[in-house]
């Protein structure tokens, strides 16, 4: 199988993930639970995941590396801690429903959203700056569109957020891993990202990465400490991780974390992007198949593209049943095709990882060629 569904979930580990995440279901307990053998392994663990975590992400202590489900658990835990009844949020054009979904369900909100056109970085922060004049609470971006690959603003975004003492959540799911991370670097409140995509961690493992402000708890229970305290501990990380961690996705999360450092996040964004390049290419050459593209350095290694003539999803049965995984739809992301105008029809998303090759980029373009041509002889 061609595998270019990285976006969603980089299918494709480091031999060393799978292997630590086994190794941790038969040789570690739960952390903080216990003085014995098995359980110092796990806290061990955690505390190493915090402390690459932080490295890596521009983070100053490892205790502000909270541990979370997935990208959508630590999101929900920012949108709690910072937004209260009545608060004006800003958020791009191009948020997740990880993002949209909890603000809506609020319904106390007023949610404003900054506008550009696809691939504009620079309208992008027009937009931004007109409504942050107009005076918001918090403030909510992807760092990268899920959809299109659109790199956004986010370092100059920061810039006017610190300027106005307006805090920022910033949504990494796209970027961790081919892309710099600063939390301090930013001046960000929080920071949200999953394990399981540019991470090359297990399914079910994210990270919050938590600046300056102390937040509300969204979970409470038991932490390990401060058991005779009926209120949940006012310290990092312990104030946002009720109950049992996911150990074993910790540990193959932290192989993963030690995988990318190896590699280096600029050479990995560097490669992804280039097979990208590569795959547009050839793309744009093909009558009938319309290709998002961005100039140099807007986008990363993920290509959204439509067949004319063609629903989505079929194209993405087609290439399913030859052999190549992509994603068809709207990817979760309804806003994103609202702003580019590809509501009604969604896109076919091709994206790349680390493990792909010019080979199967190749591959994939040209059954995506033959695809076209074909639908438009009535085949």
């Amino acid at each position: 199988m061609i595998y270019l569904d990285s976006a969603a979930t980089t299918m494709e580990k480091p031999a060393s993930v799978p292997s630590a995440t086994a190794w941790a279901m038969t040789h570690m307990a739960s952390p903080g639970r216990g003085g014995h053998g098995a359980g110092m392994r796990a806290a061990d663990t955690l505390y190493a995941l915090r402390e690459t975590a932080a490295q890596l992400f521009d983070v100053p202590s490892p205790e502000q590396v909270v541990l979370t489900y997935n990208a959508t658990h630590a999101l929900n835990l920012a949108i709690h801690a910072l937004v209260r009844p009545g608060s004006t949020v800003l958020i791009s054009g191009y948020e997740h429903n990880a993002v949209t979904r909890p603000l809506c369900a609020r319904g106390d909100l007023t949610i404003r959203v900054a506008q550009a056109p696809v691939f504009d970085q620079a309208g992008m922060l027009a937009a931004f700056e007109a409504e942050l004049r107009r005076g918001v609470d918090v403030v909510i971006c992807t760092h990268v569109s899920n959809v299109f690959g659109f790199i956004l603003p986010v370092g100059e975004l920061a810039r006017m957020c610190r300027e106005r003492g307006v805090p920022l959540v910033v949504d990494v799911s796209q970027s961790a891993g081919c892309l710099p991370v600063r939390l301090a670097g930013w001046g960000a409140a929080y920071v949200a990202m999953p394990g399981h995509k540019g991470l090359y961690g297990p399914q079910g493992t994210g990270l919050l990465l938590c600046g300056e402000e102390q937040p509300a708890p969204l979970l409470y229970g038991g932490t390990g400490s401060e058991s005779k305290n009926q209120a949940m501990p006012e310290v990092l990380p312990d104030r946002l991780e009720a109950g049992t961690q996911n150990v074993s996705g910790a540990a193959g999360l932290l192989a993963g974390l030690r995988f990318v450092c190896r590699k280096g996040v600029d050479r990995i964004g560097a490669y992804e992007e280039c097979l990208c390049n590569q795959m547009m290419d050839h793309l744009e050459q093909v009558p009938g198949v319309q290709v998002f593209r961005g100039p140099r350095g807007t986008q990363t290694g993920v290509c959204s593209i439509t067949v004319e003539g063609m629903d989505c999803e079929e194209v993405g049965s087609w290439l399913a049943c030859r052999g190549i995984a992509v994603r068809a739809g709207l990817h979760c992301a309804p806003l994103a095709h609202k702003t580019a105008g590809t509501l009604d029809t969604g896109t076919v998303r091709l994206s790349c990882s680390a493990f792909n090759t010019s080979q199967q980029v190749r591959r994939a373009a040209c059954a995506i060629a033959h695809l076209a041509r074909c639908r438009a002889k009535g085949v």
